[in-house]
């Protein structure tokens, strides 16, 4: 069958596509086995697209479409749409809650980003690498790589992170990252070092949800805007101005307690100065000013 672009998702699709709605009805009122059927024949003949909607039969054109779907061991393109009412201030709440709905009725876990990121991504050159890695015997390897969806990703996660992550498990986690990508390169996925770590992982992951906006531009991805529901952020403790929450006052007595391991240490153990034993021959550029000439300037 002939394919086409769909949109501008970038996804190549038949140009005949298999609608689920009210108006045949065979998903909508069709025999499991009439279903199977149909899809089957559907997909032989070339259609890789199924067009379906939370209100075809008030949700079972979504269902049965899962039901018919997985039976087959199929996953084909799904084209669904989302309600927004037009007095709900939150459209991206909207969209969002639409999306897990679908996806619950269809039966599937998540919607695939990673091909219409490759494709959106790919056409701003965001993703390419070009990097020197250690081998697992320790040789030294160039590799180039283009994954646009998966640095796209990445990133809107890691920025999604800053919000909802306490500082020490924003440091220990980048750890644990480190330790996690070694292992799964060097081919330890079924192992029980895997198992712990990926649980931190998922402990992790409890309350990161919430929404990124990224600029695409020649080759770079910017964060422009991040929010969520779980947000450590405030902006009445970050703040310098006159609406700053934190009593100033307060960080007197920290300070004080925070340098008592220093001063302790600069009463018993001399770093610095003349006649120390423990310092360092640093080389330090000296800081006088620089002598005055003496030179009277010749007139002209």
């Amino acid at each position: 069958m002939e394919q086409r672009t769909l949109g501008r998702t970038g996804l190549k699709v038949g140009v005949l596509g298999f609608g689920c709605g009210d108006v045949g009805g065979l998903i909508v009122r069709g025999t499991p086995a009439e279903r199977e059927r149909a899809v089957s024949r559907a997909l032989e003949a070339g259609t890789n697209y199924f067009d379906t909607a939370a209100s075809y039969g008030n949700g079972e054109s979504e269902r049965n479409l899962g039901v018919t779907l997985r039976a087959l061991g199929v996953r084909p393109y799904i084209g669904t749409k989302v309600r927004v009412p037009p007095e709900d201030p939150d459209t991206a709440g909207a969209i969002t809650r639409g999306v897990e709905a679908s996806l619950q009725r269809l039966g599937m876990d998540s919607v695939d980003l990673v091909q219409r990121l490759n494709e959106l991504a790919g056409k701003h050159g965001v993703g390419r690498i070009d990097m020197v890695e250690d081998r697992l015997v320790g040789i030294k390897s160039r590799e180039i790589y283009e994954a646009p969806a998966a640095v796209l990703l990445h990133q809107a996660h890691r920025a999604l992170e800053t919000l909802v992550l306490t500082k020490e498990a924003l440091r220990f986690k980048a750890q644990v990252g480190r330790e996690y990508a070694e292992l799964v390169y060097n081919g330890l996925w079924f192992s029980a070092h895997h198992q712990d770590l990926a649980a931190y992982v998922r402990s992790t992951q409890r309350f990161v949800t919430g929404e990124v906006r990224v600029r695409l531009d020649r080759g770079s991805a910017t964060v422009a805007g991040r929010r969520s529901p779980h947000s450590l952020y405030s902006t009445s403790l970050a703040t310098y101005g006159k609406g700053d929450a934190f009593d100033h006052r307060a960080s007197e007595g920290f300070i004080r307690i925070f340098g008592l391991p220093l001063r302790t240490q600069a009463r018993t153990q001399a770093l610095w100065g003349e006649g120390s034993e423990a310092s360092l021959d640093i080389p330090r550029k000296a800081l006088t000013a620089p002598k005055k000439s003496s030179k009277k300037p010749r007139k002209k």
